[in-house]
């Protein structure tokens, strides 16, 4: 057992989130026990993750899209409201990390996927707020399908594409959840292909007039890998038990 103080100065070491100018409140966002037997880990701080939450009897709940957000109104009702009774009928703390998450090297949404995937010789790409949160890397020239089913395979989803760029592929940037328009930054950096969650009519014609290659995974999908990680981290790190719950998002 360790106490929710504890956990909460963990992981701003960890993340650094005070360094991060986001649009969301990075850290301990709604208070509960002040011990943690039990810990979870989740995408968003969705309705049917926290009655998932509840149902597993945690004490933390720790997600990377949190409930409050810079331009959301002060309002507390409905829905919002909902979700914070249960938090705090049920005393579970919410801690959110957005994009400390994506940029973490070690446990975040984009540097563990572009590991697993085998990309090599590894590099900050894509700047936001004055923080490089994404990655670029090379691996084997392969055709550009190949790269595709790879992603896919990854992320267990289906990819929109749209393939602008060459044939055969060596280079590729990350950005998880909704990067699209990083798109351009990618090309002018002379990647062959730029991953993502989501996408937009534009990122068509951007794809081809700029000559890359396109990839969209869902922006719930590839926000996953973060949480799935830190799940896995806490548990070596504190010996308690940490779960990651999967709620079905195809977006």
């Amino acid at each position: 057992m360790i106490t929710l103080q504890e956990l909460c100065l963990y992981l701003e070491g960890l993340f650094q989130a005070s360094a991060f100018t986001d649009y969301c409140v990075n850290g301990l966002q709604v208070e509960g026990n002040a011990s943690v037997k039990k810990i979870a880990t989740a995408v968003s701080a969705s309705l049917s993750t926290i009655e998932a939450a509840v149902a597993a009897g945690v004490d933390v709940l720790i997600v990377h899209h949190g409930l409050f957000w810079m331009r959301d109104s002060f309002v507390i009702k409905g829905t919002k409201r909902q979700k914070l009774q249960l938090l705090l009928d049920n005393n579970i703390s919410l801690l959110a990390y957005h994009l400390p998450m994506d940029a973490h090297q070690q446990l975040g949404n984009n540097w563990m996927a572009a590991r697993q995937l085998g990309w090599q010789d590894l590099q900050p790409f894509g700047i936001y707020e004055g923080k490089i949160i994404g990655v670029k890397g090379t691996f084997p020239e392969k055709e550009r399908q190949e790269f595709l089913e790879e992603l896919e395979s990854y992320y267990s989803h289906p990819a929109h594409v749209a393939l602008g760029g060459k044939e055969m592929v060596r280079s590729a940037a990350l950005i998880s959840g909704g990067a699209h328009k990083s798109i351009i930054e990618a090309s002018s950096a002379g990647i062959d292909c730029f991953v993502t969650g989501s996408f937009d009519e534009p990122v068509w014609h951007q794809a081809y007039e700029e000559k890359i290659n396109f990839f969209a995974l869902g922006h719930a999908n590839t926000e996953e890998v973060g949480p799935r990680a830190l799940a896995q981290h806490l548990e070596e790190e504190y010996d308690l038990p940490t779960a990651f719950i999967q709620i079905e998002n195809p977006f």
